[in-house]
């Protein structure tokens, strides 16, 4: 099968293309034809060798999918040949979805949505799950404020989508370009919710424009420096998201001295715990939504065709916040 590999840890300089074996699929798995794969910041993380890359056991990155299946192990249940899927992958795969094929145990797998093209309906695996983990987790009430961190990415972006399609109407967010305030306002977001985080005092202007003192969550989709916000903002025992685990010494410091219930969003955490299922559950749930017009599916930019090239133009764009709303994809032919 064609692939692109990753040399070593560094720059996106250290992906090449190659041709490996054919994944041997298992009597659990299924054996797919890749057909798109969408990109995740995640994935330059690794390429970093930063935390996740300690799940890595192939030099082909990549965690979602949407494809068709080629062949069924003998103790796979609900899919055939031919069946058009979705998964995430993230480390449990044969091989990342940087590829033309990928063997996966079965309970991973879901159908694709129908109607979908698979240019967007591999945009929905990894960041619907992470949002819908996130929502399902939180229990938000419908007057809760909330603040999200990186709204206009793929994450921020579903999780809005769910928010508001279960009633929530106090959401707010920040952005740093006029084209991801145009894909927050797209999304129903008013533009007095969206605040520049380029601007000094983004805390107190969160305050401000939330009109009604502290915030009932705080939801971390990025990391670094406005993790810090997001931890200011929320009131004494308020809830706070970590879906990054980059937060700072400081966003630890000012959670704690506010006695704040934190929630780990780890998509990861139920493949270490051996609970497959739950993947492939839930992204029946989420297919569901999507069938039935609760949510939209996500905006996408097709990036380019599998190639060392269009992987590290993808990287490049998301390490420079350059998404503007959109979830990357490459495709396979």
């Amino acid at each position: 099968m064609q692939a692109i590999v990753l040399n070593g840890f560094g720059e996106a300089g250290q992906f090449r293309e190659a041709e490996l074996p054919m994944p041997v699929y298992r009597e659990n798995e299924l054996l797919i034809e890749i057909k798109a794969a969408a990109f995740n910041p995640i994935d330059y993380q690794m390429r970093q060798g930063r935390r996740e890359s300690q799940h890595m056991h192939s030099p082909v990155l990549g965690r979602e999918l949407a494809g068709i299946v080629v062949a069924a192990g003998a103790q796979t249940k609900g899919f055939r040949p031919g069946d058009k899927v979705i998964a995430a992958a993230g480390s449990k795969g044969s091989n990342g979805t940087y590829a033309t094929h990928i063997a996966l145990n079965y309970q991973m797998v879901a159908p694709l949505p129908a109607a979908l093209p698979f240019t967007t309906a591999t945009a929905i695996p990894s960041a619907g799950l992470t949002a819908w983990q996130t929502f399902q987790r939180i229990h938000a009430h419908p007057e809760e404020r909330i603040f999200l961190t990186g709204g206009a990415g793929a994450v921020g972006s579903f999780l809005i989508k769910l928010l508001k399609a279960h009633g929530s109407h106090q959401l707010f967010t920040a952005a740093g370009n006029e084209q991801s305030k145009a894909a927050l306002e797209i999304l129903g977001l008013p533009a007095t919710h969206i605040l520049d985080y380029r601007q000094p005092n983004l805390a107190q202007r969160l305050l401000d424009a939330g009109g009604q003192g502290y915030f009932d969550w705080g939801i971390d989709i990025v990391g670094g420096s406005i993790s810090e916000t997001a931890a200011e903002v929320i009131g004494l025992n308020k809830g706070y998201a970590d879906i990054t685990f980059l937060g700072t010494s400081r966003t630890r410091e000012l959670l704690f001295d506010k006695g704040a219930h934190v929630i780990n969003i780890s998509n990861y955490a139920y493949a270490a715990a051996n609970q497959l299922s739950w993947y492939g559950q839930n992204l029946r749930e989420l297919a569901t939504l999507l069938n039935n017009n609760v949510i939209t599916p996500p905006a996408v930019q097709i990036v380019g065709r599998l190639s060392a090239d269009t992987v590290r133009q993808a990287h490049i764009m998301m390490e420079n916040n350059q998404t503007y709303g959109r979830k990357l994809v490459m495709t396979m032919e």
